[in-house]
């Protein structure tokens, strides 16, 4: 009998594999709020959240509510937003994407209106307000795909905090180790191919030798490779 192999091991549940949800800060969305209404917030901390690799600005508004979202360059503890169909198209303000001009660049959009922001929440990236379509917004976002969300969605003035991280060399694996721990993924993983054959179904050579394809209901022992595949391989033509 072989050994459990590490699909088994994660779907036990053991502490090794434990979701570290419960160390993150808050969930980085808008808060609902009037759509008519226009608020004024203080920005009260510039915050870490682990495995986001995004800065969090935590927002408190007149009202006392407090929220969080992902930062833009040039936020700094002690200024004051405005977020609201009314605000100003400064940096850092929330207003529906209907009021922002053309060319501007926003961030954090919703992709419907109270979700809470959904595109351009990556560190340093942004999006470009490109036109208008009765009452929809077109935006192009960081791939460079054009879409349409509604004009009463909300966006954040400004580019994401925490550009350039991956250009930053890791040096090291161990750096690789905790970069890869903040988010529950179990680094180095092993190939299956690279194991002996008591430890894995695709062990004990230079290539797996048998069909990598598996059924939807094969036991958790062999159930590695292509799972309930539809199909595998190259498309033909490219």
């Amino acid at each position: 009998m072989g050994k459990r192999i590490l699909p088994q091991r994660m779907g036990r549940g053991s502490p090794t594999f434990r979701n570290p949800g419960h160390l993150k800060v808050a969930p980085a969305r808008y808060p609902q709020l009037p759509p008519d209404k226009t608020l004024k917030g203080k920005i009260t901390d510039l915050v870490h959240d682990p495995g986001r690799w995004v800065p969090l600005a935590e927002i408190v508004l007149e009202t006392g509510e407090k929220f969080y979202v992902p930062a833009v360059e040039g936020m700094y503890v002690g200024q004051v937003i405005e977020i609201g169909p009314d605000a100003k198209i400064e940096n850092g303000n929330i207003l529906p994407v209907g009021r922002i001009p053309e060319g501007t660049q926003v961030a954090n959009i919703e992709k419907t209106p109270g979700d809470g922001g959904k595109y351009a929440r990556a560190g340093g990236t942004y999006a470009v307000i490109v036109g208008r379509s009765g009452d929809k917004t077109q935006i192009q976002l960081p791939s460079g795909r054009v879409i349409e969300v509604p004009n009463n969605a909300r966006a954040m003035i400004g580019v994401i905090a925490g550009g350039g991280r991956v250009e930053k060399p890791l040096m090291k694996a161990g750096a690789s180790y905790y970069k890869w721990k903040a988010k529950a993924h179990k680094w180095p993983k092993v190939r299956g191919l690279a194991m002996n054959p008591v430890s894995h179904p695709h062990g004990g050579g230079r290539h797996v030798g048998r069909p990598t394809t598996v059924a939807r209901n094969t036991p958790p022992g062999r159930k590695v490779g292509h799972i309930a595949a539809r199909r595998t391989g190259r498309r033909k033509g490219k």
